[in-house]
């Protein structure tokens, strides 16, 4: 299937799963930490380049996560959705945007991102999705696992129309 990647304003992204390997680290004191691409990084970087926006909707409300996208530098940041609610989110940021969902492409990787998935203009998810959104009719799935470049993935195709 080929995709028309050309009309996309906006990229939205998960965090765990997808700019991440997914993994749960703690360290022997409790403290969390998590693994991010820098390829992905420069992903966000080069689409705000070319004028696209970018956002990441997670369920994560943790420091480490406002920590990279104060590196990143994503249009949009919202943390702490709950698990019926990235749908919702995504909605609000299009009107904000003054745009449609078809305009949206939206990466994610397990069941809480599928409602939003099935509504994007380009639906995508890393090459390790659960079955159930690798299933969805019509998405894009990339090579790389999440948190290995997924994104970065994403963005290029995206900017190679």
């Amino acid at each position: 299937m080929s995709l028309d990647y050309s009309p996309v304003k906006l990229v939205l992204s998960d965090v765990d799963g997808v700019l991440t390997d997914g993994g749960l680290y703690f360290t022997e004191s409790g403290d969390q930490f998590k693994k991010f691409h820098v390829h992905d990084g420069m992903g966000f970087l080069l689409l705000k380049k070319a004028g696209i926006k970018t956002g990441i909707i997670t369920s994560e409300n943790l420091e480490l996560v406002r920590l990279r996208a104060q590196r990143i530098q994503p249009d949009h940041l919202y943390m702490g959705v709950g698990f019926e609610e990235k749908l919702h989110t995504a909605l609000a940021i299009a009107r904000q945007e003054g745009i449609s969902l078809d305009e949206v492409a939206y990466i994610g990787d397990d069941v809480n991102c599928i409602a939003l998935l099935e509504k994007v203009g380009f639906p995508t998810c890393p090459a390790d999705a659960v079955d159930a959104v690798k299933n969805i009719p019509g998405i894009f799935q990339t090579t790389r696992k999440g948190g290995e470049g997924a994104f970065r993935e994403l963005a290029d195709k995206i900017l190679s129309f």
